[in-house]
């Protein structure tokens, strides 16, 4: 069965986005090697994303002993829009609806009013969609995390 699928770099990525807005609510960096372990992101696959987050300012490092990653901005400031353009760029459902529509039955098809109202609709939801919006609560997470890491304290 054919299913419309994300790309694993847009996963990967809001995975990447969503466990730093779990950490202390954004505030405590986080190591490229939690992240990857801790989300199941191939490390050298999560380098390419981190950078491009980190261009598009939804990330920024933090040098020194505590240093890593963390979130740029607010997770109530970060859409799902945001994650995806930051890694994959402009959003389109069909090549008659993006940014520089290239059909050659533009206006001819019957189905680009399906396609537009489509992407009307997942636009809307992907810029409606924060990280905090999606992010676990601690009490949540805690149970699951202890497991992943041999029942040892996440002090």
């Amino acid at each position: 069965m054919a299913i419309m699928q994300v790309s694993r770099k847009i996963d990967y990525a809001l995975r990447a986005v969503i466990h730093l807005a779990s950490e202390d609510g954004g505030e405590r960096a986080c190591s490229l090697g939690e992240i990857a372990t801790r989300e199941r992101i191939p490390r050298q696959f999560l380098v390419k994303i981190i950078q491009d987050l980190v261009h598009n300012g939804l990330v920024r490092s933090r040098r020194g002993p505590r240093g890593g990653y963390v979130l740029a901005r607010p997770a109530r400031d970060v859409t799902f829009r945001h994650v995806i353009e930051a890694v994959e760029g402009p959003i389109s459902l069909n090549a008659c609806t993006g940014q520089h529509a290239d059909c050659s039955l533009l206006g001819l098809c019957g189905m680009e009013r399906v396609w537009r109202e489509g992407q009307r609709r997942v636009m809307e939801l992907f810029e409606n969609t924060t990280i905090a919006d999606v992010r676990p609560r601690l009490a949540a997470v805690a149970p699951l995390l202890n497991s992943a890491d041999g029942g040892a304290s996440k002090a």
